[in-house]
């Protein structure tokens, strides 16, 4: 199933998932929904290591469950307008993927909440209703050929990846 959704994904730029993995690596970013904190959190945290993604030869997808105009909303509030995307509502990439379903703990945990705060109050994240999926979770892919040669699949909506040494390992 993957491999026909590799072909089949169309990006922002109109190119399949699969014809730019052939092009160039991709690190491929599954975001949460977009009143997440850690959704907003890791949109900055990537907007902070974009140019070192590009400088590693790595080109940065998004893929959220919004539609294309709010996506494109938030990439531009974030400084990604630049970067490929990729609306998936109905989740069948994240899917595809191995992307499921939160559970209670996952979601709603003592670390979720405590990063929540963090994240969003201190850090200015903000803290916002769900606009797409809220059970939904996040991962990082890096991906190349068609090939997923990494995976980051978190194990809590809090887990914060360190998107510059997931492209280092």
């Amino acid at each position: 199933m993957i491999r026909q959704l590799f072909s089949q994904t169309r990006l922002s730029n109109g190119q399949t998932l699969f014809d730019e993995s052939v092009k160039t690596p991709l690190l491929i970013v599954f975001l949460r929904h977009f009143g997440c904190t850690f959704c907003r959190e890791a949109l900055a945290d990537l907007a902070a290591c974009k140019s070192f993604i590009e400088e590693k030869g790595t080109r940065l997808v998004l893929v959220h469950m919004a539609s294309e105009d709010e996506g494109k909303e938030y990439f531009r509030r974030y400084q990604l307008s630049d970067c490929l995307f990729h609306s998936d509502p109905d989740c069948q990439l994240y899917e595809a993927f191995g992307l499921g379903k939160g559970s209670k703990v996952q979601l709603f945990g003592l670390k979720v909440w405590a990063r929540g705060l963090v994240s969003g109050m201190l850090k200015g994240n903000g803290i916002g209703l769900p606009h797409q999926d809220p059970f939904q979770m996040p991962g990082v892919f890096l991906v190349f050929k068609g090939h997923i040669l990494s995976h980051f699949r978190h194990d809590s909506a809090a887990d914060r990846p360190d998107y510059i040494r997931f492209l280092q390992s």
